[in-house]
């Protein structure tokens, strides 16, 4: 396999789950991803600025290619409202291969 058809899910972090839903299908539309699915009601517990903050938030897993995993964050990290979002690219180690052929078969338009 190509690495760069490798499998690979992007973990990002919305405010809400409109702004969530609403990447997600910007995502797969554009072929970047072959699925996200979308975890609301997180809460994170993080330092920002000094201080000890607390937010409630989406989690959107995002399944695409290594070779697509630059895009998917330079796309959605430019329609982001998050000052420094946090998008983190997670290697796919293994898996059901009909399932990891999908993936690359459904974004390699993208």
């Amino acid at each position: 396999m190509d690495p760069s058809d490798k499998p690979v899910l992007v973990y990002a972090t919305y405010p809400d789950l409109v702004r969530a839903e609403a990447e997600a299908q910007a995502l797969v539309q554009e072929g970047l991803a072959a699925c996200v699915n979308i975890l609301p009601g997180m809460v994170a517990i993080y330092r920002w600025e000094g201080a000890v903050e607390r937010a409630e938030e989406c989690v959107a897993i995002v399944k695409t290619r290594a070779g697509l995993a630059e895009r998917v964050i330079a796309a959605a990290s430019a329609r982001h409202p998050y000052a420094t979002p946090a998008f983190l690219v997670l290697p796919v180690e293994a898996g059901l291969a009909a399932y990891l052929e999908w993936i690359a078969s459904s974004t390699r338009q993208g």
